[in-house]
């Protein structure tokens, strides 16, 4: 394995984790963010009311972005596996 085929290796992984984690912490980031603003508008300061909410959006959204999810994490490392025998020699 030489430097660029670590570096590809690399680049590849790192672009899946964020392919992968992105629709969780999007939903997670707006959902907190309306939380925040309406817990700052009504002056309303319980610390479940901004988690629960969260929790429910990040659940919806892993249920509803799974299968995509799941998808992608087979196709890189399916094609991981492949790629093995090039990488090694």
């Amino acid at each position: 394995m030489n430097a660029a085929d670590l570096t590809r290796l690399t680049t590849e992984t790192l672009y899946l984790v964020l392919l992968i984690s992105a629709p969780a912490l999007g939903v997670s980031l707006i959902v907190g963010f309306t939380v925040g603003l309406l817990q700052a508008v009504t002056q309303v300061q319980e610390q479940t009311l901004s988690f629960v909410p969260k929790l429910i959006a990040v659940a919806a959204a892993l249920a509803v972005g799974g299968g995509f999810m799941g998808g992608e994490l087979m196709r890189f490392t399916s094609g991981l596996w492949h790629a093995i025998p090039q990488l090694v020699h």
